[in-house]
């Protein structure tokens, strides 16, 4: 520093060297900006034998990139140059102490451990020993990396339920999240009419196991059922007519409202004011009435072309409604019917040789502050006397000589969920664990589908219904979706499964009488309350009044030309 003679100038009035002053030893140098953002890579490593193989080739290609970085930055008068007159003098010496493990007792569980993580350690064991070719293998499996590039990969937009109009203007838009806040007491409730029928349940269902499972049979080809529309029922169109309520609408229909914070599939329902008075619809053939399966699974089923035709979310929804339909009207006993006035939909001259389902069609008005609800419930079938019920808690005795009615039995709700995949859908096996442990597969179900549990859930709670009556059916193989069999069934108190699923009963009100209040400075027309597909929003939209109506009139026309080719089929034979 000495022969350099170096002048340094102090500058009093601030920082830095005074204005106009130049030094001679910096002159020629280009300027290199450093900030506290500048990235600095590792020369040396002496941890890297501990890592994965994995975990140093993702080091190894992030210090390539930053190094590329600072390479192409700017000049390059500050770079690393590599001395290898200094670097032969180097020498390393490594003082510390190998530890050796003698594959004993633990090394055994840790192995067997790692071979059946579900995450694909087993190929994570394989890749330290053969090196770079068993780790492509080990991101191709699905691996902790090859997960998330795969996700990345696979991510599939969803389509939205309806095609949304030119002409459509949108008027509210809230987060879904929103709704769980929402909170309103229960309203006072009165039954204004029963229509159908219900059949007793078989109690011998109860006792299943997997071993004496029973195959589902096909019950539903000489079974009629009904998923009318609210403005299409001729019931409450006569309650409407004689101004019982102001809002109308399905237990099916505000179920989905209740459930929609849980939704992840794009859905759409249809709102009319007309004449002072608000209808809730679907559309029609729309997957309204479709079960959805694993709908909000970690990982749920997608139409890639990896995918088998009929592990593909459309054909899982329709193998899991056909079950549906199949268990709740297997497990009956017609011989012990309840019978109420006559199914509102069912037209024997239309459908000869047919029968109507199980089910009574309970008719409900719901008292909510100043908002008078009308709704068409469902009951399925019914269990014992209530006295029954009752005795199960302790409160009554059972008289078996009083005759059954509708208002002495235990009424139910009948539903089964369904197994397609056990390792593309939680990993738990229901003949392995349904017998002896049957929390581990309700709880698998429970996080894979809760949307339709709150479904569930909520229809039994507008209904009134008891109890409701979980079957679980699974396929008789996984390559295999024609056949399947019971495996168990189960009891739950809607209240019960309620709290089970966090679905609070002042919620459940809190969100219905929200959207009813959405409508209450709208203008009389129609209105799409949609579902966005890919995010969890809710939006309203405004449509034509006649939007919808040249979809159903092509219907219709459909409707009435197979009738006339049936008639002509029909004259021919005769």
């Amino acid at each position: 520093m000495a022969d350099l003679d170096l002048k340094i100038s102090f500058n009093s009035n601030g920082w830095g060297p005074i204005n106009g002053t130049k030094l001679d030893i910096i002159e020629g140098v280009p300027y290199s900006h450093f900030d506290k953002k500048s990235k600095f890579t590792k020369h040396a490593d002496f941890v890297q034998q501990n890592m994965s193989i994995a975990h140093q080739r993702h080091l190894m290609m992030q210090r390539r990139r930053e190094a590329e970085i600072l390479a192409n930055a700017g000049p390059n008068d500050f770079s690393y140059k590599h001395d290898d007159v200094e670097d032969s003098t180097f020498q390393l010496v490594d003082t510390s102490k190998t530890t050796s493990r003698r594959p004993g007792r633990n090394a055994k569980n840790i192995g067997r451990g790692a071979l059946s993580n579900r995450s694909g350690n087993k190929s994570r064991v394989s890749a330290t020993a053969k090196g770079e070719e068993t780790l492509n293998t080990f991101h191709s499996k699905g691996g902790k990396f090859g997960k998330y590039k795969n996700k990345k990969r696979g991510k599939i937009d969803r389509l939205p339920s309806l095609t949304i109009g030119g002409e459509w203007e949108m008027l509210e838009e809230f987060d879904l999240a929103q709704l769980l806040k929402l909170k309103a007491n229960p309203p006072t409730v009165e039954d204004l009419k029963l229509c159908g029928h219900i059949d007793k349940y078989d109690d011998t269902y109860d006792k299943l196991t997997t071993r004496s499972a029973r195959s589902i049979r096909r019950t539903i080809e000489n079974k009629v059922f009904y998923d009318v529309t609210t403005s299409d029922d001729p019931e409450i169109l006569n309650f409407r007519n004689n101004n019982v309520g102001q809002v109308y609408a399905t237990d099916s229909i505000l179920a989905q409202l209740v459930a929609a914070p849980r939704s992840v599939y794009s859905w759409d329902i249809v709102i009319q004011k007309l004449g002072g008075a608000l209808f809730l619809d679907k559309r029609e053939n729309s997957s309204f009435d479709y079960l959805t399966v694993s709908e909000t699974a970690l990982e749920p089923p997608q139409a890639t072309d990896e995918t088998e035709t009929y592990n593909r979310p459309e054909q899982l929804s329709l193998e899991a409604t056909a079950i549906n339909q199949n268990f709740s009207q297997q497990v009956l006993l017609p011989s012990e019917r309840i019978q109420c006035e006559n199914n509102p939909f069912f037209a024997e001259k239309k459908f000869p040789g047919m029968a109507p389902a199980s089910t009574v069609y309970r008719y409900r008005k719901y008292t909510l502050g100043n908002i008078n609800l009308v709704a068409r419930t469902e009951l399925h079938c019914w269990h014992s006397k209530k006295s029954a019920l009752d005795k199960m808690y302790g409160n009554a005795e059972v008289d078996d000589e009083e005759k059954m009615s509708f208002d002495k039995a235990t009424l139910m709700t009948c539903h089964a969920v369904n197994e397609w995949d056990s390792k593309n859908s939680g990993g738990v096996n229901w003949r392995q664990k349904i017998d002896q442990q049957p929390g581990a597969v309700l709880a698998t179900e429970l996080k894979n589908n809760s949307c339709k549990f709150a479904r569930w859930t909520a229809q039994a709670l507008l209904s009134g219904a008891d109890q409701m009556k979980l079957g679980y059916v699974s396929r008789v193989a996984p390559n295999n979706p024609y056949e399947h069999s019971i495996l168990a069934t189960q009891y739950f108190k809607p209240s019960d499964l309620a709290s089970q699923i966090n679905l609070s009963v002042t919620n459940i009100w809190g969100i219905i009488k929200m959207i009813i209040e959405l409508f209450n400075d709208k203008p009389e027309g129609k209105y799409v309350l949609l579902k966005d597909p890919n995010k969890a929003i809710l939006r309203l939209y405004s449509v034509p009044i006649n939007y919808f109506d040249d979809d159903e009139e092509e219907e219709e026309e459909e409707e009435d030309g197979e009738n006339e080719d049936e008639g002509e089929f029909g004259d021919d034979e005769e």
